[in-house]
């Protein structure tokens, strides 16, 4: 019986550490700002509205929460093509590329579980969800920018 609890126990504890390191990993991962933002040009190409959503959910007032979660859906889907066929469709995800794969999934969870209750919640899950997009917009235009310079 006392083995059988110290198991749980210990399990719950490492999986509440993964948990905390891995959210910590994915906000430095977001964190790190490149010397030029190539985020507003790769959106302005691809007509993506990822900046237009961020904008709307800094704003006190109202907005429909769920246009905005369809207009990332958009935007996530694009960049993630876009990364897959850079480079001839040879292009790999980095393990920090899926890591965030993982909080976008994570947070758009969130925000259709407990938005329904929650709109600050929700608004908290949209604003993550942007942050991600605009971090895989830079990287592509970064890629975009090393290939025409090379």
């Amino acid at each position: 019986m006392f083995e059988t609890a110290t198991t749980i126990l210990i399990i719950f504890g490492s999986v509440l550490l993964f948990g905390y390191w891995f959210r910590y990993t994915c906000l430095l991962i977001l964190s790190a700002k490149t010397t030029r933002d190539y985020a507003c040009e790769v959106a302005a190409a691809n007509q993506m509205s990822f900046l237009e959503v961020h904008a709307m959910l800094r704003e006190a007032g109202p907005v429909d929460l769920d246009q905005l979660s369809a207009s990332l859906e958009r935007d996530f889907t694009l960049v993630s093509n876009l990364i897959q066929n850079a480079n001839g469709g040879n292009a790999e995800f980095r393990v920090e590329d899926r890591m965030l794969q993982m909080n976008y999934t994570s947070a758009r969870i969130l925000f259709k579980t407990v938005g329904r209750f929650s709109p600050a919640a929700a608004r908290h899950a949209l604003d993550e969800m942007t942050t991600v997009i605009s971090h895989f917009a830079n990287a592509m235009g970064e890629r975009a920018s090393a290939g025409a310079a090379a």
